[in-house]
């Protein structure tokens, strides 16, 4: 199934896969986007938030992430896989 996921600051908009992670999805659509990283959930370049819509979690690096901010619904983009559709922000570094 695909589901749109739209950054909401930055103005970009593209469907992701259900199988897909957010930011393998993005770099189908335009590989210069600019949250690549290790690909792994450990290196935290990736880091977003999610503003509204349902998705599961791969495994993370708690080292990059703390439950608290997965609570607060921070995520790495290589490790989210939408289930719904998902309106999202970049973390600034």
């Amino acid at each position: 199934m695909k589901y749109k996921v739209r950054f909401l600051k930055e103005g970009l908009e593209f469907f992701c896969n259900s199988d897909e992670s957010i930011s393998h999805a993005m770099n189908r659509v335009n590989n210069r986007h600019p949250i690549v990283g290790c690909r792994g959930g450990g290196c935290g370049i990736c880091k977003i938030k999610i503003l509204g819509g349902d998705y599961e979690l791969g495994r993370m690096s708690k080292a990059v992430i703390s439950e608290c901010e997965i609570g607060k619904g921070y995520t790495l983009a290589c490790k989210t896989y939408p289930r719904s559709d998902l309106l999202v922000e970049f973390v600034e570094k």
